[in-house]
């Protein structure tokens, strides 16, 4: 657990136990001038214009590429996993950064609006403009790629950012900002604050323009309630149950592989991980079969050679053996690890089958190395039970002839179809859920408006052809605006 000492927040492997660093702790009053300081920068960010920003971003970019490893290096002392696992997540926050600095002008830049008739003397543009300081609360699980999302696309779109990290992972949030400050020295453009969650309920509370969480759906109901005070904007990310669909014209070998994948990367702590798989009839024992043969090959430990490290909260390891343990009480069998499986800090790979949908298992989200399997009787059977629950975060859907058609149908923010996980990595689509799942994208054109107010602005070009905004309008002008309104509006095509 996170350890507080003579004001300095320790971090610590997971895995291991030993001192990774520490970092001073953000109180109150530290948190405000940290956002004042923004305001500041934020300005001077602002009028460097997207060309300037682009370049610094990329500048940015470029540093944290150049020492990657040493980024690696931190995530794995600080969450335990592997590098190689750390250098994936932080190329696909490099991603991120480079797509955000390349297309915020094309995006949120100044652009003309076709008018209509009725006020067809008057000219239109749309603009967005930045809230100027943009509060950010990362998570743990992926301390690189997770925050890179909404600080990239805030940065761009001319905000100051204030990061406030995980309290398991502060390193790796104040080194994001260190770098930051190497490549662009002028101004705190970002920044970090530390500590547990009254520094990030004082971040929500310090007068930001717009907050940006991701973590379980409980904290960010907390998160909403605290920006709720002062009607400060939020976009949120809550916690996943997402799910997998296999038809009967699906690549068993390929899905097998995909679910494994989903299931167990990041010793299965991913908010976007495949917690339950829906095989139909005729290919689900071929499903089972390939995923445990696949899962029950993995190396869990410590070495960086290992698939998957530890749990990196304790607490979490006894929410994976209350779900097991609820699942194999009520009639589900562990064709792949089990009770045994959960060795703290480690869980090793868990399958499970015959679990009741009404199970912890299946309806809460586990947040460990373990998938529940499944069979249905068809694609529909499939959907329903995948849309039954409250989160609507990501899935996929592996088939053919009616994988697309399925995967529109799945209730979730982001589907891939024969595959998993994809649209993280997909720097120009949108990232987020519905429901229980949160509300609010980051990446993509619709992440970079999201941390932008969107302006209107209107500019008289000639004199008014219908005056109707006006205490000088005429009967007659009246009455021509009724023949204007029944033949602009009049007919049902």
């Amino acid at each position: 657990m996170p350890v507080i000492d003579d004001g300095t927040l320790v971090s610590t492997n997971p895995a291991t136990g030993a001192e990774a660093g520490r970092v001073p702790v953000s109180d109150e009053a530290a948190v405000a001038a940290a956002v004042e300081r923004a305001r500041t920068a934020a300005s001077w960010w602002q009028q460097l214009g997207y060309d300037g920003r682009r370049t610094r971003l990329l500048r940015w970019r470029a540093l944290m590429a150049e020492r990657v490893t040493e980024l690696a290096a931190l995530v794995h002392a600080e969450t335990g996993k592997p590098e190689a696992e750390a250098i994936v997540e932080a190329a696909g926050a490099l991603e991120h950064v480079d797509w955000a600095a390349r297309n915020a002008r094309r995006v949120l830049g100044p652009r003309r609006v076709r008018t209509r008739l009725v006020l067809a003397e008057h000219g239109a543009h749309l603009e967005y403009q930045p809230f100027g300081v943009v509060g950010v609360i990362g998570p743990w699980n992926y301390p690189v790629l997770t925050p890179c999302g909404p600080i990239s696309s805030a940065l761009a779109a001319g905000n100051a950012v204030v990061l406030k990290p995980s309290e398991y992972t502060p390193l790796t949030g104040q080194w994001l900002a260190d770098t930051f400050a190497e490549a662009v020295p002028e101004q705190p453009v970002l920044q970090a604050v530390h500590g547990l969650g009254d520094t990030g309920a004082a971040l929500c509370r310090a007068g930001v323009g717009k907050v940006s969480f991701t973590g379980s759906t409980a904290t960010a109901k907390k998160v909403m309630a605290t920006c709720a005070e002062t009607l400060t904007p939020v976009v949120l990310e809550g916690g996943g149950k997402d799910a997998l669909i296999v038809d009967a014209d699906a690549d068993v070998a390929a899905a097998a592989e995909a679910i494994v994948w989903g299931a167990m990367t990041n010793a299965g702590q991913t908010c976007i991980g495949i917690e339950r798989v829906y095989a139909v009839e005729p290919v689900y024992d071929a499903v089972v079969a390939a995923v445990v043969e696949k899962a029950g090959r993995l190396t869990v430990g410590v070495e960086d050679t290992a698939d998957y490290g530890p749990i990196t909260m304790p607490g979490q390891v006894e929410v994976i053996r209350r779900h097991i343990a609820d699942a194999l009480e009520r009639g589900g069998r562990a064709v792949l690890g089990g009770l045994d499986a959960v060795r703290p800090p480690f869980v090793h790979p868990t399958v499970l089958v015959d679990v009741p949908e009404d199970s912890a298992a299946v309806r809460e989200e586990t947040f460990g190395p373990t998938v529940t399997i499944a069979k249905v009787r068809d694609v529909d059977e499939a959907v329903a039970r995948a849309n039954a629950l409250p989160y609507g975060l990501g899935g996929a859907v592996f088939g053919r002839a009616r994988a697309v058609a399925a995967a529109r149908r799945l209730r979730s923010g982001m589907t891939s179809v024969n595959s998993v996980l994809t649209y993280v990595g997909m720097s120009s689509l949108p990232f987020g859920g519905v429901g229980d799942s949160g509300f609010g994208r980051i990446h993509g054109d619709d992440g970079l408006r999201e941390f932008s107010r969107s302006k209107a602005i209107t500019t008289r070009r000639g004199p008014t052809l219908l005056p109707a905004m006006t205490f000088e309008r005429t009967p007659a002008q009246v009455a021509r605006l009724v023949k204007a309104i029944r033949l602009l509006y009049g007919r049902s095509r």
